[in-house]
């Protein structure tokens, strides 16, 4: 029986979270005293009490709620908690004047929550530390999910936090590492804070200075892209940084709950783990292909310089796999070829429980697995064959799930496409425009490529893609919900 959606435990749980995005907003204050830009600090007190007045509401008008969350209840709280975070975080780039159109301040803010990457800035350096700082941790409170930093440090909801967990990110091979799913959550934050230090260190060790060192970090293991230089990492010069850079985005790739079974010596799960194993091919494969790519069949010298394309090859087949959208060179320069191989990489993604975007590995593996099977059955009708993934037979309707699934992410870049044309860009920009929005990645072709930014594109086309943004990074169901009739009927 349907009942009445728990609007008081809705506001209690999205006023725990404005509370968390408060405690969030001191670190830029404190990045302004460290570089003497006291004069920022009024706009960061002015955004933290509107989160403090908006959060300590919430859960005063929730006190004696219910405990009972179901789909409805984690599809409102997820998608109003993205949209409130973002409200709210571009006020200090809108306040400042540094980022003085609304659109631009709500989608650049959007565009690091959701760890997509794409930028309306055309000189990143103008900005001050503070902000640029702000920007980098956008992408790190969205990277590992603002539901799942807010079950590990405020579990407030008890096992009904389940289903906010589920409601964020929709996965078809969910898996609890512990009984309690805050305990999960804590085990995921944990993971996700030790890569950020040891990224970090490496980035110092590697040449960086403290601050960009940090900066990166943040960016790279939530897989968001955002660099505090116009050139990203191109700027540095450095294929010492590149190559730490392309060894933590592929480690951010990795399922975050296999690093628990690896502190717990359980090298079978890892072994054994299908998602991996095909993110590794995939990941390579792709890497070569691009690598091959940069023959010169007309010159009789070959490649390039070897190592460096080996390196620019991996680094953006990596950056693409995980959604990150770092990038060391203009890759439209490049032969078209290769803007294929990064576009399907774009959409396939890499792991579950990781912080990368797109269908996800997993996904992609299943459906193979099934036309294949599909096919085997036509020449042996008999036969039953059922889809097999880690060693477990994958249900019929969980199949159907990711097949509809697959088939709607398909859809919504379709349409969307359709949609950017007839707003004005070009057919390139329009179907790389959505594919990186979609996917959260935030590397473009065309006009929105590495030498461009997102700052020229129509007003309408920012609004409709900040929309696909939050569709992609909460994997369309919970968001989509909301536009049923049958989703708000008693």
């Amino acid at each position: 029986m349907n009942r009445d959606l728990n609007i008081k435990l809705i506001s209690r749980v999205l006023g725990g979270l404005l509370l968390i995005e408060a405690a969030f907003l001191l670190t830029p204050i404190a990045v302004a005293l460290m570089y003497g830009e006291t004069e920022m600090i009024r706009y960061y007190l002015f955004t933290m009490l509107i989160a403090l007045v908006l959060g300590l509401s919430g859960i005063a008008a929730g006190w004696k709620a219910e405990s009972t969350v179901g789909k409805r209840e984690g599809a409102v709280i997820v998608t109003s908690t993205w949209l409130l975070y973002t409200l709210i975080g571009s006020l200090p780039f809108w306040m400042s004047g540094f980022i003085p159109d609304f659109t631009d301040a709500f989608f650049e803010t959007l565009s690091g929550f959701t760890t997509t990457g794409t930028s309306i800035l055309n000189n990143i350096e103008s900005l001050p530390y503070n902000l640029l700082f702000w920007r980098s941790m956008t992408h790190w409170i969205g990277g590992l999910g603002i539901v799942v930093i807010f079950l590990a440090i405020l579990p407030m909801i008890g096992g009904a936090g389940y289903q906010l967990f589920t409601s964020e990110s929709t996965t078809p091979t969910r898996e609890k590492i512990l009984p309690k799913i805050n305990q999960t959550a804590k085990i995921l934050l944990y993971v996700y804070v030790v890569l950020t230090l040891l990224c970090a260190l490496a980035l110092l060790l590697a040449g960086m200075n403290g601050f960009d060192a940090l900066n990166h970090a943040l960016s790279t293991i939530s897989t968001g892209g955002f660099s505090t230089k116009q050139l990203s990492i191109a700027y540095f010069q450095s294929p010492a940084i590149e190559y730490v850079i392309i060894f933590f985005m592929f480690f951010s790739g990795v399922n975050f709950t296999l690093y628990y079974f690896l502190v717990k010596f359980n090298f079978d799960k890892i072994i054994k783990n299908e998602e991996l194993k095909y993110y590794i091919i995939v990941l390579v494969v792709a890497a070569v292909i691009i690598f091959l790519s940069h023959i010169d069949y007309n010159n009789s010298s070959g490649f390039r310089d070897f190592e460096k394309s080996f390196r620019s090859s991996l680094f953006i087949v990596t950056s693409c796999i995980t959604s990150t959208g770092l990038c060391t060179e203009d890759y439209t320069l490049w032969n078209s070829f290769t803007w294929v191989v990064m576009l399907v990489l774009m959409i396939s993604g890499a792991s579950t429980y990781s912080t990368s975007g797109g269908i996800k590995i997993s996904r992609v593996v299943l459906i193979v697995k099934f036309c294949y099977y599909e096919f085997k059955k036509l020449v042996h009708p008999n036969a039953i064959i059922p889809v097999k993934f880690n060693g477990q037979i994958v249900k019929d309707e969980m199949m159907m799930r990711i097949l509809a699934f697959t088939m709607i992410y398909t859809l919504i870049i379709v349409i969307g496409t359709f949609v950017l044309s007839l707003s004005g860009l070009g057919f390139i920009e329009s179907m790389s425009g959505m594919i990186t929005c979609m996917s959260d990645v935030g590397l473009g072709l065309g006009q929105l490529g590495p030498t461009h930014s997102f700052s020229e594109i129509p007003v309408f086309s920012k609004w409709f893609l900040a929309f696909v943004m939050i569709v992609g990074r909460l994997e369309v169901y919970s968001v989509l919900l909301l536009f049923t009739p049958e989703f708000w009927k008693k």
